[in-house]
Order: C-alpha cells, then structure tokens, then sequence
C-alpha cells in the first residue's frame, strides 16, 4: 500500500502542471454502458477498461476467453486451450463472482459458472468489450462481486459502425481447421449484423507418465468449436428502435481431469448455449425508456467414463426481462429506475428438476454539481426464491482535473448459489464417499468492497492508472468434509461415511492493486502502435489464516502485456502474461500447478492490398508446460497459418 501511495504521489507532482488543457475531455470520448446511466470512463468513479473490436482483432489469440486473459486485472483460468473451457476471475474473485453480459443482459449460467465463458457471440461481432471491476450488484443483482464484463456486439452497440465483411480461413497444429465470416450493413433504418466461428483439432497428445510403475495411456485433448449470431435492428418512425440477437454456441471436447485428479477420470463433455436478446426502446429529448427480455437454453451432455456408466444430462433454461426508465432532468442530474423478473430452470439426471422466481428493483442516480465532481449512487432490493430478500447499495466519486482523475467508490454485493452448488449428486442412489453434495439451502454470499484509484492522462497518447481495493465477504460457499449424521435429508447416503457437502462457512478478506498502462500513437498516416500493459496484486486471508483452494485460487502477482504495431503492409502482436501463484501437486496422475509461469502468443500478418492478408499465430511461443486448473495441461507450441479477406 505505501508503495501504491508513494507512485500515485509522484505521478500527481511530476503532472500537474505539464499540460495547458484538459486532456481528460480529449481522449476519454467512450461512453460506458456498463454503468447502466452511461457515462464517460472519468465520469464513473470506477476502474473500467474499453477494448475495442478492431484491438481485439489484432490479438494473438483465438477466442474470447483468450483476448480477456490479456487485459489488466483479468485472470481467466482456462482449462483446454482455443476458447473449450475457461473460468473468469477479477479481484480474488471466485469464478463464480464475476457478472459476464451480452449487450447489457446477464448470460451467468445457472447450472455452474464454468460454462460463463461459453459466449454465443463470434468474435467479428464485437464493437467492444467493457471490463468493470469491482462490485456491481446494486446494478445487476447477484455475482457481480469481482467485477462485469459487458460484450457489446455492433447492432446493439449506438456507435454505427462503418459496413464490412470479414472472412478468415487456415490451418494449424495437431490436424487443427479454423475460420470466421463476419459482416455488418447499415442501409436506412434497417442494420444487420451476423458472424460464424470453427475451430476443430485433434488435440495435443499428451504422453504416458509412470507412477508408481503404472502407465498410463495417452490422450488427445480433442476439440470442436462452433459458434454463430445474428443481430437485426430497425428504427422506427415514431421513435420506437427494436433489436434482436439470437446466437448458438456448441463445443464438444475431452475433459480429462477438468473436474477430477482421478486415475478412473476419462471425461468427455458436450455443452451448447442458445442465447436470445430483444430489445424496444423509446428515446424521448428527456428520458429514455426500455424493456429488454432474453432467454437462454444451455444444455450439458457428460460422461466421466466410457468403461461404466457415468453419463450425466442436463438441461437448463433461462427467463429475464428488464424494464428500465432513464430520465435527464438537467445537464448535471439524471436518474434511472428499473425492474428485473427473470426465472431459472433445471432437469437433470444428477441434479434433478428445479424452478426459482427472482424479482429485482433498482434506482440508480448521476449528479454532477461542478465542471471537477462527479457523484453517482445505486441501490437495488432482490427477492429470491433460493436466498429470500437482499439488498445492494453503491456510491461512487470522481473528481477530475486537466490530466488527473481522482476516484472512489463503495458498495456491497452478493452471490447467489448455482444449481450445482444447491443440487450436485442429489439425485443419484447410493452415493459413494469422498462425493461432492449439494446443499438446497444455502444461503447468498455477500460483500462488502472499497476502491480508491487515480488515472493521470501522460499525454494524448499515455494514460496510466492504479487503483487499490478491499474486499470483506462473509458466507462464502464451500465443499466441507461432513459425516452422512451431521448432512441430514440430503442424498441416499451410506451411514457413518463422509462426504464433501456445501455449506457458507467462510469469512475472507481480499486487498490488493492494480496498475494499467495504456499507450496508442498514430506513426503515420496507416500506422499506429498500440499497448496496454497491467499489474494487479492480490492477497487473500482470513482470521484463522486458513484459505481453501477454492476460495483463494487466483494469481497473487499477474502481469499481462498486449502491444500491436500496425502499419500499411505488416501488423505485428504480442500478447503475453506471468502469474504467480500457490503451487499444488496431484501426485496420482503426475500431475504439478506451478508456482509460477508464462505465456506468450506472436501474431505477424502481411497485408497483400488492402482487402486481402496472410497471417502466421504462434501461441505459447515458448512451448511453457503450464495448467491453469490442476490436472487439466494446457497445450505447448502450436502454429496456425491462415489467409483473411475483408471489404
């Protein structure tokens, strides 16, 4: 903390009188949806970073999960390389405490967050990515505690990209096929938006380990990714606009210990995600009033063994409606109130059938009383059949000079237990010790975080920001070793065994900082270079100096780097990141989760005329043995060689 304190001093002194106008109104020009009223970055009084979709595009990287995994103060713990499985985190957050959105709508999985990264949108979609960290419940209800992602794609997007047509086709390691068509069109009232994404390979093949004299057969991990969308919108002549999104999501992959250190593990896993948004809108000279309503279908097909039976099916659907009205009383103050009904479902074999009812109301408030201060405070009451009443309050500051930004903000949130929390294994006879078991009555995780940051604007082209945050949680879910006497009606249990069931036990305390540097600087007329680098810190106790792996499994030191050269011929990425992080070990399958590693993708392209391209990608360059989630190895070097054509 005092070496925080001790470089935010010296940027503030050696800055304050550089720079004989506003900067900050110069370059910060983005409008943040994310913070329902939408506000400029400096207006929020929160650490937000914008990413848009052409700096997404240039990434070394292929999917999704991939491109966060390089943005400041995101950790994504992916289990199977090229977008198969990832788990998000932000702050020393959970992965199930990160709020993941489409276009504004919460797209969290109800089954478990481990399917959040599974987003039905190709990346060609995109306008932009908004990353907010920190709490957001008062805004969005449950899970976001660590911080929201928000995914903006073009159609839903008010920025009115220019019309374009993107294709990209190649070849890579391991039998591995890749492509993605994307296009957008503008003409009058009436744009359309859609994009396709294949990614297939027979996988890496990992080689037999002995232990303990045993061998152990090879395996591929296999994969097959396709993802597609549409977006339609339509402006109408009395002032009304609709937009719609449908987009499918279906991945099919072996999972070989991404749940288990089990010798017996030979998981397979096929999981599809149906996600539909529609949007109508009524914008007044003074106020702004929508109803949004998606639905979302996800289904998950396991097997844990082909050599017994182990198949487990799931089924789950998601309701959710929104109904928002924002009003602008005046330049300096306007207010937003809101109401949220939406209902989750499951039919599972393991699980069984469930249904809950959530209901949400919220208000939210800007106030600007000077040309230097910006003020703005949430408060959201949520009604759930699984937690019963809870209530999210927020507040948030920022005082803003000619280069510097001051901010604060304060706020509670909570998680809501998912389906596999409440429910795992429930449904199955004759439960075997040592099993997971889902407890139905658990109750919301709640938080209480505090941020204080400053973002001094270098110069048009250098921003730098540091922020430091706390974070006091109580109630936290965790799998705790219990005996069949003390678990009660839960399960068809054997008497006098132990099983691991769920329960809110922990208190945990999470402090930290982050630092960002963000550097873009036009070198000609169809040249610029790009980078954004980061450092976040975390550490994570609690009173009895116990922490679980899973409440404490986050990178305590990570680094990320992404820097692009594009010029008119050659573009040239580099995508990179270190993390540090506690070592654990698996000694049945051989398997190590390193202290510390590092990863770096390369990405130069060849620009033949300016609509047609060659690119080469090489990820992990230097060929790291490294696992995010013990067990479940990531793959080494891999080459991808592909030609792009773009109108």
């Amino acid at each position: 903390m005092k070496h925080l304190i001790l470089f935010v001093g010296c940027i503030c002194l050696c800055t304050n009188h550089i720079f004989s106008q506003s900067l900050v109104e110069e370059v910060d020009t983005i409008q943040v949806t994310t913070t329902q009223i939408p506000l400029k970055s400096h207006e929020t009084g929160r650490n937000v970073t914008v990413v848009t979709g052409e700096q997404l595009s240039q990434m070394a990287a292929t999917s999704i999960d991939e491109m966060l995994q390089f943005l400041p103060g995101v950790e994504v713990q992916s289990r199977g390389g090229f977008g198969v499985q990832g788990d998000i985190l932000m702050r020393g957050s959970t992965f199930t405490q990160v709020l993941v959105l489409i276009d504004g709508l919460k797209m969290n999985d109800p089954l478990t967050a481990h399917f959040n990264s599974n987003i039905p949108v190709a990346p060609g979609e995109i306008e932009r990515i908004e990353v907010l960290r920190g709490p957001a419940a008062a805004m969005y209800g449950p899970d976001a505690v660590g911080g929201v992602i928000n995914i903006i794609t073009k159609v839903f997007s008010e920025n009115n990209p220019e019309s374009s047509l993107n294709t990209e086709v190649g070849v890579g390691s391991n039998s591995h096929i890749f492509g993605n068509v994307s296009g957008y069109h503008t003409t009058g009232d009436l744009e359309i938006s859609g994009g396709f994404n294949l990614s297939q390979s027979d996988g890496a093949l990992f080689p037999e380990e002995n232990i303990d004299g045993t061998l152990l057969s090879p395996y591929r991990n296999d994969f097959d990714v396709k993802t597609a969308g549409l977006s339609v919108g339509y402006k109408m002549s009395n002032g009304y606009r609709l937009k719609f999104r449908s987009g499918y999501d279906d991945r099919d992959f072996d999972a070989r210990y991404f749940y288990t250190t089990s010798t017996f593990d030979k998981s397979r896993e096929h999981v599809t995600n149906w996600f539909n948004a529609l949007r109508l809108d009524k914008v007044r000279s003074n106020s702004i009033t929508d109803l949004q309503v998606s639905y979302k279908r996800g289904t998950d097909e396991f097997i844990f063994s082909p050599d017994f039976p182990s198949t487990n099916f799931h089924t789950t659907d998601y309701l959710n409606t929104l109904l928002n009205h924002q009003m602008v009383f005046s330049e300096n103050f306007s207010l937003k109130v809101g109401a949220q009904f939406d209902q989750r479902s499951i039919e599972s074999n393991d699980r069984g059938d469930h249904q809950d009812t959530h209901l949400g109301l919220y208000t939210m408030g800007v106030f600007r009383p000077d040309d230097h201060w910006n003020l703005s405070a949430s408060l959201r009451a949520d009604y759930d059949q699984n937690y019963d009443f809870e209530v999210s309050p927020q507040v948030n500051a920022s005082f803003v000079t000619d280069q510097v930004i001051i901010r604060a903000s304060a706020g509670r949130s909570i998680r809501a237990a998912d389906y596999t929390e409440r429910y795992v294994s429930n449904n199955l006879m004759s439960l075997t010790p040592g099993r997971s078991l889902g407890n139905p009555d658990l109750l919301a995780e709640q938080s209480w975080s505090e941020e204080v940051g400053v973002d001094v604007f270098l110069s048009r082209q250098w921003t730098l920001r540091s922020t430091a945050f706390f974070r006091q949680s109580s109630r936290l879910i965790d799998y705790v070793p219990t005996s069949a006497e003390d678990i009660g009606d839960v399960g068809d249990l054997q008497d006098g065994e132990t099983y691991f069931f769920a329960q809110n036990i922990s208190d945990v305390n999470t402090s930290g900082f982050e630092l960002e540097s963000h550097y873009r600087k036009q070198l000609g007329q169809r040249s610029q270079l790009n980078i954004i680098a980061g450092y976040t810190y975390l550490n994570t106790s609690n009173e009895e100096d116990v922490i679980s792996v899973y409440l404490a499994n986050h990178a305590r030191h990570l680094v990320t780097v992404s820097a692009g050269l594009k010029t008119g011929i050659i573009d040239f990425q580099l995508d990179g990141l270190f993390k540090q992080r506690n070592e654990r070990v698996a000694q049945t399958i051989n398997a190590n989760l390193e202290a510390s590693y590092s990863v770096w993708n390369v990405r130069a392209g060849v620009n033949l005329n300016q609509n047609f391209g060659l690119d080469i990608k090489v990820l992990n360059i230097a060929d790291a043995k490294y696992q995010n989630i013990l067990g479940a190895r990531m793959p080494g070097r891999w080459f991808m060689f592909s030609a792009r054509y773009r109108i």
